[in-house]
């Protein structure tokens, strides 16, 4: 097992940028870029398909999801949907429910920690916290409100 951080991929370093100016893998495999919005898994719960349907599109326009990384927003999607089943089981039964003996602990608080962490791991994966979006530079999102950007590049 190796130590430290795992490596960022090329492309995420293109997109982020290389602040540690660590040298680029040119030999790395690239996932296919998605040109279009894919179409949510049919087996995908409709909370998840409501997150997909925010999520998906910025993901594909931003360059960010490639053919590779749509199982990552299937798991991040899915884990959006258990997270809310579990918080609407709390706010319908609260925090404690009847058990055997004496009230225990409902185990949608449980599933609602784990669904949680899930989802701040894939949606770290896919630039999707606030802390990985504040490293992302979309290509052409500071250009497109430039007054000057059609000055850059002309010679006299």
């Amino acid at each position: 097992m190796t130590r430290g951080r795992k490596p960022k991929p090329s492309h995420l370093k293109a997109v982020q940028g290389n602040a540690g100016k660590r040298a680029v893998n040119h030999d790395e495999p690239e996932g296919d870029e998605l040109l279009e919005v894919p179409l949510p898994p049919e087996w995908l719960h409709p909370y998840g398909i409501q997150m997909w349907e925010r999520v998906a599109p910025w993901l594909v326009s931003s360059k960010i999801l490639t053919a590779s990384d749509v199982p990552n927003l299937e798991a991040y999607c899915s884990a959006y949907a258990r997270w809310r089943q579990s918080e609407e089981d709390i706010a319908k039964n609260g925090i404690v429910v009847p058990g055997m003996n004496s009230d225990v602990k409902n185990p949608a608080c449980t599933e609602a920690n784990a669904a949680l962490k899930q989802l701040a791991m894939f949606g770290s994966a896919l630039g999707l916290d606030p802390a990985s979006r504040a490293r992302l530079a979309v290509p052409g999102a500071k250009d497109a409100n430039n007054p000057f950007k059609h000055l850059v590049g002309k010679k006299r």
